[in-house]
């Protein structure tokens, strides 16, 4: 029987290593979790020997580690250290190179060929993560076009996730644990003494066309039923949790003394904008050489944890810790939704486990939401 989208199928190990063959076989490059410099990472995968493979996380406030699993999961470990975002809104992008010559200059773009990819083991977090960029980069009047040409072809292999961290709250955001749209297929590791095998649901007619060369079987109940456990599950163990309520109220107390708190312990480093799959600021950089036949113009990741990323003629508009913090939470939590029609935060603690001082955001918007009834502190920008 020829599949379609939203139909369901199994398969066993050997049938996720199908599935990345047949990507490869496609001409694409398999970009998937991989155990890398003490943490789980991304990086190309040829086959599912070089994923994760019996290896889980423990995360917290400014805390991660890796942990041996008792078994053989291949996605037994919560948000990996990095998201996706480097792969479509590169570090560093060539915008354009002029090159001088005798009667003057010869200008090129810098854009360079885009391979086809192919991402395996993407959390629901990070979908939502990768939808959101794609309203900010496409979904205005002046499209980004580096962005539109390396997502156009991007295939996404989607995983539920099964085993949260203990800075994971998508569960209180709506943006997981289980994988519902944004991919070609979703997987759910279906592990226990009497089995291994992966419910597969198919998302877009190109990840039929990849099922349809893989060995499978048709989905029953009990398979069903075992992925809706493994969701159930991760739900009730989300180490972390946000009111939806609460960033509004946070956004009303510009004033509040919190404020002042956690500027004492942040350190502006903008650890949580370069791991969080939505933050998207950037600035350009211009290069020449030496001898001046050669200009370039760069666009590189910026935050807004830096003095300068918001500097005017005469000086910066936030000049304390205090006034960027604030102006970063709001805008993830609270503008964002003005600006984008959704929140800026997916839930997936990576802000809290790779902040070095462990600041964690769902306590700071608690703590902020509480109605604080002082008098005014002399304010700064």
């Amino acid at each position: 029987m020829a599949l379609g989208v939203g139909d369901s199928v199994v398969v066993d190990r050997a049938g996720v290593d199908a599935v990345v063959t047949e990507l490869r076989a496609d001409g694409r490059r398999v970009i998937g979790p991989v155990v890398r410099d003490g943490a789980v990472r991304h990086d190309e995968i040829e086959r599912i020997a070089d994923l994760p493979v019996g290896w889980g996380e423990v995360q917290d406030g400014g805390t991660y580690r890796l942990r041996r699993r008792d078994d053989e999961a291949l996605f037994g470990f919560s948000a990996p250290s990095e998201s996706w975002k480097r792969f479509l809104f590169p570090p560093r992008t060539l915008m354009v190179r002029a090159h001088k010559e005798p009667d003057g200059f010869a200008v090129e773009s810098g854009a360079a060929p885009v391979e086809s990819v192919a991402f395996v083991g993407v959390r629901s977090c990070d979908l939502h993560g990768i939808a959101i960029q794609d309203r900010v980069f496409l979904g205005g009047s002046a499209a980004d076009t580096d962005y539109g040409r390396r997502r156009s072809d991007a295939f996404i292999v989607a995983v539920s996730c099964g085993s949260p961290g203990g800075t994971c709250f998508c569960a209180s955001m709506g943006t997981g644990p289980r994988a519902e749209v944004g991919f070609d297929l979703g997987l759910t590791e279906l592990l226990s003494a009497q089995r291994h095998d992966f419910l597969v649901e198919i998302g877009t007619s190109a990840g039929a066309e990849v099922m349809a060369r893989v060995p499978h079987r048709p989905a029953q109940h009990v398979d069903i039923a075992g992925a809706q456990t493994v969701v159930a599950r991760a739900t009730a163990q989300m180490g972390r949790s946000l009111d939806p309520s609460a960033p509004r109220r946070a956004g009303e107390q510009v004033d509040h003394p919190r404020w002042d708190e956690v500027a004492q312990r942040c350190l502006a480093c903008g650890n949580c904008t370069m791991v969080c799959p939505t933050c998207f600021c950037s600035t350009t950089e211009d290069h020449t050489s030496l001898d001046s036949a050669q200009a370039e113009r760069w666009r590189r990741w910026e935050s807004c944890f830096s003095l300068d990323f918001s500097y005017l003629h005469g000086g910066p508009v936030r000049s304390s810790v205090k006034s960027r913090y604030r102006q970063w939470l709001l805008h993830k939590l609270v503008t964002w939704e003005d600006q984008f029609g959704t929140s800026g935060c997916v839930g997936c603690g990576r802000c809290i486990t790779w902040c070095p001082v462990g600041i964690d955001l769902t306590a700071e918007i608690a703590a902020l939401a509480q109605r604080w009834e002082g008098g005014s502190h002399e304010g700064d920008s």
